[in-house]
């Protein structure tokens, strides 16, 4: 079990049980210790911030992740079940940049990033890198991922707001 850093932002996973248990990076992230994994969407801590992949405004290094960062681990179809329930609620809805995806799944594709992918490049663009490389460690390719993305990782982390993000992203476009 790693010990938690008292600078560390609180990890939360809904997971629907619906990927295989041998590949799921958030199982593997809860085995260790590093994210609070739900299986009820209403678990979900308030004003966390929801990666979502459909938010209009993009995460920046402006937003306040006091209240934890959020994950949904399951398919599109439930997505799409749960999104009016998680409209309702008080999250913070952001999207990542573009960024490339290290996992032997979707390794070079855009955008197809693993939970502890998502988790990390959330993290460092919030200027916790050193967990972002934590949690990373725990996969054999964790540490490509911070590799192959260092350049527009960087830039975003230095980002002034979600508009500067936008503008760096398009840049990698």
């Amino acid at each position: 079990m790693i010990q938690a850093d008292e600078k560390d932002i609180k990890l939360f996973l809904y997971h629907a049980k619906q990927c295989d248990p041998k590949k799921c990076t958030g199982k593997k992230m809860a085995k260790f210790g590093l994210v609070n994994l739900f299986e009820k969407i209403d678990r979900i801590p308030s004003r966390s911030i929801l990666l979502d992949p459909m938010a209009e405004k993009a995460l920046s290094p402006e937003d306040s992740a006091k209240k934890g960062i959020t994950v949904l681990d399951c398919s599109w179809e439930e997505v799409e079940r749960v999104f009016p329930q998680l409209l309702r609620m008080r999250l913070e809805h952001r999207a990542l940049p573009y960024l490339v995806a290290a996992n032997p799944v979707n390794f070079g594709r855009p955008f197809k990033l693993t939970s502890v992918e998502a988790f990390a490049a959330a993290l460092y663009i919030l200027g916790n890198k050193q967990q972002a490389e934590k949690i990373m460690s725990k996969f054999n390719w964790g540490h490509t991922f911070l590799e192959l993305n260092h350049e527009p990782l960087e830039e975003y982390s230095e980002a002034k707001d979600s508009k500067d993000v936008l503008r760096i992203q398009s840049e990698y476009m």
